[in-house]
C-alpha cells in the first residue's frame, strides 16, 4: 500500500496493485480445486493511528480481470451464468465494521457481487 501523508491524524492507503493479489480457491465437482485470481484491483484504507477501529476500508475488483489460467473457463465465469461482467463490472467491498481482537482486526463488511451485498 502507499500512503498519502497525513493532517489530521488521519492517513489514506492506497493498495500496491504490483504488491498486491486478490485470489481464489472453489471446489470443482468435490474432486479439483480451481485455483484463479483478479489483477485489476483498487483498494484504500482509511485510518486515524489513534484510533484503528474506525478505519474504512473500501475495494473494487474488475471482475472482466479473472484469470484461472484456462481462457475458455475465464470466458464462461465473466458470462451471465456466473458474474455476468458485462452488467456487473464490478465487485465491491465496504467496510462497516473494524473490531480489535488483542493486536489483531476484524473487518466487517458489505460484499456485492451480481448487485446482491452481503455482509461478510
Amino acid at each position: 500500500m502507499a500512503t498519502t501523508a497525513p493532517t489530521t491524524g488521519v492517513t489514506t492507503w492506497n493498495l500496491d496493485a504490483s504488491h498486491s493479489t486478490v485470489e481464489f480457491a472453489v471446489k470443482h465437482m468435490m474432486i479439483s480445486t480451481v485455483r484463479g485470481r483478479f489483477s485489476d484491483v483498487k483498494a484504500t484504507v482509511v485510518a486515524d493511528e489513534s484510533n484503528p477501529a474506525s478505519a474504512q476500508i473500501n475495494a473494487e475488483i474488475a471482475v472482466a480481470s479473472i484469470d484461472t489460467r484456462a481462457e475458455q473457463r475465464d470466458g464462461h465465469l465473466r458470462s451471465a451464468d456466473f458474474f455476468d461482467a458485462e452488467q456487473f463490472p464490478t465487485i465491491t467491498f465496504r467496510s462497516t465494521k473494524v473490531e480489535r481482537k488483542g493486536d489483531d482486526f476484524r473487518v466487517l463488511g458489505d460484499l456485492t457481487i451480481r448487485g446482491v451485498t452481503r455482509q461478510v
